[in-house]
C-alpha cells in the first residue's frame, strides 16, 4: 500500500474519532480562534491607516514641507516664504490664472468620540482661496461652505459621525471663542475625518506666523522635477518636495511598523498559549488512541503514516479555529469606521490578512504536533498497547 494512502486511511479515522475526543479537540480550536480574532482585530487597525494614506492625496499633488520634517505637524514655512513657493515654476493656473497652490495650516483640536466617549484629537487644517481645487471630489453633503474671512467650520463626512459634537450647527471651542459649523463635506479620503476652516482667520485665531505646509497642482506629471528643483535648489528656502502621495507613505510608514512590532509581538504571545493546548490536546490523542494505533502497525501501517495522521489533526483543528476567528473578526471590524488621534479611518480585514493568519495556524499546529506525532511513530504494538 503507498505511502499516501496509508497517511489518508489512517487519518481519516482519527477525523472520525473526533467526537470521542470533542472536548479535548475544541480546546484547540476556541484557544486558536481567540489568537487568530485577536490578531486580526489589531491588524484591521493597522491595515486601516495603510490604505487610509494610500488613498490619501491626489497623484498630481506635490507637497512642500520644512526641511528635515518627518510629520506634518513639526513643518514650519514663514509667511514671508510663502510667496516664493507660490510662484515656483510648474504650478497649474486656475480659471482667474492665479496658482492652484495652497498654505496650510494644520492643527489637532481635543475632541471625543462618538461611540464611546473617549478623548481623541480631530485634525484642524485650513483652506485658503483654492484649497478646495487641490481636492478634485471635494463637495458639500449639508450646510455650505465657510466665509472667507468669517470665524466659521466646516466639518467632513466621516468626522461628524465618528466624534461628538461634530454636527452641522455644533460649535468648536477655539482661542477666540465658538466658531460654529456651518456646513459638511465630503472628498472620499481622510479629509473627510477634519475639519477645515478659512487659512487667515485660522492664522490670527490661533496666533501663527508661519504656515505648516503649502500643497501645489503640477501642471503635469513632468514639471514635478523643475518644481522641486526650483525650490530645492533656493537658498531662500530651506524646505523638501514630495508628491502627495509618497509624503503620506514615508510619514505614515514609521507608526505603521511600530503598530506591526506590538501587534505581532501579542500575536506571539497568544500564539504560544495555543501552542501549548494543541501540544496537550495532541499528546492526549495520541494517549487515548493507543489501540487504534497498535492494530495499524500490526496491520503494516509505518510510523510516518500515524505520524502524518497526528501533524494532520492539528492543522484541521487549528485551521478549523483560525477560520471561526477569522469570520469574527470580518463580520466585526471589516469596514468599521474608527479614529486614531487626530485621523479617521476604515477598518479593513483583507484576504491578505486572512491569508496570513491561516498561515499563522498552520505553523502553530505543526509546532504543537510535531512532538506527539514523533511519538506516535516510535511507538511499538506493545507500547501503544501499554499506554491504553
Amino acid at each position: 500500500m503507498s505511502m499516501l494512502r496509508q497517511i489518508a486511511i489512517v487519518s481519516l479515522l482519527n477525523f472520525r474519532n473526533l467526537r470521542q475526543r470533542r472536548w479535548q479537540s475544541l480546546v484547540v480550536v476556541a484557544g486558536m480562534a481567540c489568537v487568530i480574532g485577536v490578531l486580526l482585530s489589531m491588524l484591521s487597525m493597522a491595515e486601516g491607516v495603510h490604505q487610509a494614506n494610500l488613498n490619501n492625496g491626489d497623484p498630481r499633488n506635490a507637497i512642500v514641507v520644512s526641511r528635515g520634517t518627518v510629520f506634518e505637524g513639526n513643518s514650519s514655512i514663514p509667511r514671508d516664504k510663502a510667496h516664493i513657493v507660490m510662484a515656483a515654476p510648474g504650478i497649474a493656473k486656475a480659471a482667474d490664472g492665479s496658482p492652484i497652490a495652497d498654505p496650510i495650516l494644520s492643527v489637532g483640536v481635543p475632541a471625543r468620540l462618538q461611540k464611546n466617549g473617549g478623548r481623541t484629537w480631530i485634525a484642524l487644517r485650513s483652506f485658503g482661496k483654492n484649497g478646495a481645487l487641490l481636492h478634485p471630489t471635494f463637495h458639500m453633503v449639508a450646510g455650505r461652505m465657510f466665509r472667507p474671512g468669517a470665524r466659521e467650520l466646516i466639518v467632513g463626512d466621516l468626522a461628524r459621525f465618528q466624534v461628538a459634537e461634530m454636527r452641522v450647527g455644533d460649535k468648536v471651542s477655539m482661542p477666540d471663542g465658538e466658531w460654529p459649523i456651518v456646513g459638511a463635506f465630503a472628498t472620499g479620503d481622510m479629509m473627510d475625518g477634519r475639519l477645515v476652516g478659512d487659512t487667515e482667520t485660522l492664522m490670527a485665531s490661533l496666533r501663527r506666523k508661519a504656515y505648516t505646509t503649502i500643497q501645489a497642482r503640477m501642471a503635469s506629471p513632468a514639471v514635478f522635477v523643475i518644481f522641486r528643483g526650483a525650490l530645492t535648489s533656493n537658498p531662500a528656502l530651506a524646505v523638501d518636495v514630495m508628491r502627495l502621495p509618497e509624503w503620506n507613505a514615508k510619514s505614515s510608514a514609521d507608526f505603521i511598523k511600530f503598530m506591526h512590532v506590538i501587534i505581532y509581538g501579542v500575536g506571539v504571545i497568544l500564539a504560544i498559549g495555543a501552542l501549548f493546548a494543541c501540544f496537550n490536546t495532541m499528546y492526549a490523542a495520541v494517549e487515548s488512541r493507543g489501540r487504534e494505533i497498535a492494530t495499524l502497525r500490526a496491520l503494516g501501517y509505518g510510523g510516518f503514516a500515524v505520524a502524518a495522521s497526528v501533524v494532520l489533526e492539528a492543522a484541521a483543528l487549528s485551521v478549523a479555529g483560525a477560520l471561526i476567528g477569522a469570520s469574527a473578526a470580518w463580520s466585526l471590524y471589516d469596514g468599521v469606521l474608527s479614529g486614531l488621534g487626530s485621523e479617521v479611518f476604515t477598518l479593513t480585514v483583507s484576504p491578505p490578512m486572512i491569508g496570513t493568519a491561516l498561515l499563522w495556524a498552520v505553523a502553530v499546529a505543526l509546532l504543537g504536533g510535531i512532538l506527539p506525532s514523533i511519538q506516535a511513530a516510535r511507538w511499538t504494538v506493545s507500547d501503544a498497547l501499554r499506554a491504553r
